[in-house]
C-alpha cells in the first residue's frame, strides 16, 4: 500500500464538510429511500462432499445460462478532426463536402460485457465500468430477447452495477454463500468474451480474499483459473450446482487475453451493495476520519515498541470527526477494530466500511505503551475523492 501523504486539519475538515454537503444535496435529489429489496434465490447450503464428481456439468450450466445476458452500451464520443480538414490546399478541392474543422465530429462507440439477472422482477447484476459513461445499454437474453436496460445504481468502489430491465417470465439464477466457498471447489465461468456469443469455461477456486491488487477501493476477490476474457465482465461465476458465487471482474494479463488468473466479486458482496443500492439509492458505508500506515520495525523502535509488534500508525485526523471525537490522536498505533487485528490502512478502511451510520466501532490503540479501548461512532462515508484516503 502507498503511504498516504499527510493533510492538514483545515483541509481534511474541507473536504469532510464539502463530502457531507454533497452526499446530502445527492440524498435529497435521489428523494431518500427507495424500493424494498428484491425477491432473490437464495440457496447458501454448502456444497455436497467429494466424491467422484459428476461426468459433466451440463446440469449446472442449464440451471445457471438462462440468467447470464449480454450486455451492448453505445457511447457519444467526441472525434478530433483530421488534419487534413485544415489544410487550404485539401479544402480547395473538396470545399463543402467535408465537415468544418470548427465543428465538433462525434460518433457512437459501443462495447460489449456480461450481466445476471437476480431477481424476477428484472434486477441484474453487472460491473460498474462496463456500462460506465453509457447513454443507451441494451440487454441480450439467452431465449433472443432484448431490452433496453436502465442504471438503478453503481458503486464504482467495489465495481458493481446494478440495472432493471422489463420484461415478463425472466430466468433467475440463484444465489450461493460465497463465504462457504473453498480453494479446489468447481467453478464456471459464464459470459460473452470479445463478442463471440454465451461462452462456459470450466476451472476451480484458485484463492479467496484476494485485496492489494489496485482494482477496487474496496476488494474482497475470489480468484480462479477458469479462463475470463475481455467481454466476461459482469458475467457470472458459478459452483458445480450452477448458484452464482461471483461476478467476474477483471483478469491479471500481460496479453490482454486469459492467463488462468481471473478474478470475481463475491456474492455476498455483490448482493449487499445491491440491495443498498436498490433501498437507498446508494451504498451505506461507515466512516470514522483518520488516516495511517503499517507500522514498520523502524517506527516501532521510534514508538518505543517492540519490532514485532503489529498496527497502523495513525498519521492525519479530521478535526472534529468521528475518530477525533472518540479521543483518537495522531501516533496513537491501532492494533484492532472491533477485536479484528489491522496491520495496514486498507483492512481497516474494509472493517469501518462495514459498518452501518451510527454504529458503534470500537477501536484498540496502544499510546505511550499503554493500550486504550476508544468508541467512536460511525458517519457515512462521504462521497469526495479525498475520504476515499481516509478510514
Amino acid at each position: 500500500m502507498p503511504r498516504l501523504p499527510r493533510h492538514t486539519p483545515a483541509r481534511l475538515a474541507g473536504w469532510l464538510l464539502a463530502g457531507l454537503a454533497a452526499g446530502i444535496i445527492l440524498f435529497a435529489l435521489q428523494g431518500g429511500p427507495r424500493a424494498a429489496a428484491p425477491a432473490l434465490q437464495v440457496d447458501d447450503r454448502p456444497l455436497p462432499a467429494p466424491s467422484a464428481g459428476p461426468v459433466s456439468y451440463r446440469a449446472a450450466v442449464r440451471a445457471a445460462a438462462p440468467a447470464v445476458v449480454n450486455i451492448n452500451t453505445a457511447k457519444l464520443v467526441a472525434v478530433a478532426p483530421h488534419p487534413f480538414y485544415n489544410d487550404p490546399f485539401f479544402r480547395q478541392f473538396f470545399g463543402d463536402i467535408i465537415q468544418a474543422p470548427d465543428l465538433p465530429r462525434r460518433r457512437i462507440k459501443n462495447s460489449l460485457g456480461s450481466g445476471v439477472i437476480v431477481s424476477p422482477d428484472g434486477y441484474l447484476l453487472t460491473n460498474h465500468h462496463v456500462i460506465r459513461g453509457a447513454d443507451e445499454i441494451n440487454v441480450f437474453l439467452q431465449d433472443g430477447r432484448r431490452a433496453r436496460a436502465r442504471v438503478i445504481g453503481t458503486d464504482p468502489e467495489t465495481d458493481i452495477a446494478v440495472l432493471r430491465i422489463a420484461l415478463d417470465d425472466l430466468p433467475v439464477i440463484t444465489l450461493a454463500d460465497s463465504d462457504r466457498i473453498q480453494v479446489g471447489d468447481v467453478v464456471l465461468a459464464i459470459g460473452n468474451p470479445f463478442g463471440v456469443g454465451q461462452t462456459v469455461t470450466y476451472g476451480i477456486v484458485s484463492a479467496t480474499g484476494r485485496d492489494q491488487l489496485g482494482i477496487n477501493t474496496f476488494e474482497n476477490f475470489i480468484q480462479t483459473d477458469a479462463a475470463i476474457n475481455p467481454g466476461n465482465s459482469g458475467g457470472a461465476l458459478v459452483d458445480a450446482l450452477g448458484r452464482l458465487v461471483g461476478i467476474n471482474t477483471a483478469i491479471f494479463s500481460q496479453s490482454g487475453g486469459s492467463q488462468g488468473i481471473g478474478f470475481a466479486i463475491p456474492v455476498n458482496m455483490a448482493r449487499a451493495v445491491m440491495e443498498q443500492i436498490i433501498t437507498h439509492g446508494r451504498p451505506l458505508r461507515g466512516w470514522l476520519g483518520f488516516e495511517g500506515q503499517p507500522l514498520t520495525p523502524r517506527l516501532a523502535a521510534a514508538l518505543g515498541l517492540p519490532p514485532d509488534r503489529r498496527g497502523m500508525v495513525v498519521t492525519g485526523l479530521v478535526r472534529g470527526g468521528p475518530a477525533h471525537r472518540a479521543g483518537l490522536r495522531p501516533g496513537d498505533v491501532v492494533v484492532a477494530i472491533d477485536g479484528k487485528p489491522v496491520r495496514e490502512a486498507r483492512a481497516a478502511l474494509a472493517i469501518i466500511a462495514g459498518h452501518r451510520p451510527g454504529d458503534r466501532v470500537r477501536l484498540e490503540v496502544l499510546r505511550d505503551g499503554q493500550r486504550l479501548t476508544l468508541e467512536a461512532t460511525a458517519i457515512e462515508r462521504p462521497p469526495s475523492r479525498a475520504a476515499r484516503r481516509l478510514q
